[in-house]
């Protein structure tokens, strides 16, 4: 680098690291990222140090039809912010380009589902062990009725632990729920959901009746003697993640709201509508249900590509 800007981009590394402490593998990556920018205004004409903001914008450009990923385009703006911070800071413009730059949109990752397999064998395992009783039988009847209730409805996991305890009383084949925002929702109960949490209540009354002194009637159906009154939701992740590694299934793949995910991918996947599936889930924009759109889409592709003939011989060609 013998120009001035090249001159300036030394002295912002200088700076990074003697101000800021800056590592050498980051200083390494502001100066890579830093000369492929100035590559690219100097193929416009223009010095790093007189960049205007269309000028950065196009630079972006340039990296999406390269096809950089939003979170390497991100990266590169951010050492440009840096540069231009800098610039303005010791006099050198009178501006900051980047500071109407949107930084690039990142691809919305898609949920992690359960296959229809795995779900049957976490439930399979808790009910299981909910048959055998145990040390203690009315933890293992928690966590079954746990787990049928919420792949029966979808529930928030903080929906979930802090249903109240009148739910018991209700006969019906439906839960109503109140979510975000203080709104209530319908949730419907399947067969299975409903004798797993009743089995659990009658065990609960039964062992609070056998204890000397019964501890005192608690509002919530799964009570703790934590602040909240009810089960804490890290509790729940917890022992879910210790079934799922009894049950055989990957333990890291497995959280309470993955069972959410797989309530409504499963919907989707066997014909049910978007929009009733969105009242299900108690989402307010329909955009977000439609994620679930999208992984059915991306598990088709996957299913097109290991199967289909035309796929395996062009795989073969590569």
């Amino acid at each position: 680098m013998i120009d001035l800007s090249a001159a300036h981009m030394e002295s912002f590394l200088e700076m990074m690291s003697a101000e800021r402490g800056a590592a050498n593998n980051t200083l390494i990556s502001y100066e890579r990222d830093l000369e492929d920018a100035y590559s690219f205004l100097k193929q416009r004409g223009v010095k790093p140090t007189d960049a205007a903001s269309e000028d950065l914008r196009a630079y972006l450009q340039h990296l999406a039809q390269q096809g950089f990923k939003a979170s390497s385009q991100a990266r590169r703006l951010s050492a440009l912010r840096q540069f231009y911070k800098f610039l303005y800071a010791e006099g050198l413009r009178t501006d900051d380009p980047t500071g109407v730059l949107d930084a690039p949109k990142k691809a919305r990752s898609l949920p992690k589902v359960l296959s229809i397999d795995d779900v049957s064998k976490l439930i399979g395992q808790a009910e299981q062990e909910a048959a055998q009783g145990g040390n203690d039988p009315v933890a293992r009847l928690r966590m079954h009725a746990l787990i049928e209730l919420l792949y029966a409805t979808g529930m928030r996991v903080s929906e979930l632990v802090s249903l109240p305890a009148s739910v018991l009383a209700q006969n019906g084949r439906f839960l109503v729920v109140r979510g975000k925002g203080n709104k209530e929702r319908m949730v419907p109960l399947s067969h299975a959901a409903i004798r797993a949490m009743q089995a659990y209540g009658a065990a609960m009354a039964s062992n609070n009746a056998a204890q000397e002194t019964p501890p005192p009637e608690s509002p919530w159906l799964f009570p703790s003697s934590g602040k909240a009154g009810y089960l804490p939701r890290q509790v729940f992740a917890r022992d879910l993640k210790d079934l799922a590694a009894r049950a055989g299934i990957r333990v890291a793949a497995i959280s309470p709201h993955v069972l959410r995910h797989a309530f409504a991918s499963h919907l989707l996947a066997n014909g049910a509508d978007l929009r009733a599936v969105q009242e299900l889930l108690g989402h307010s924009d329909i955009s977000t249900t439609q994620i679930y759109t999208h992984v059915l889409e991306e598990r088709l592709h996957q299913l097109v590509q290991n199967h289909h003939p035309l796929a395996k011989q062009a795989k073969k060609q590569d």
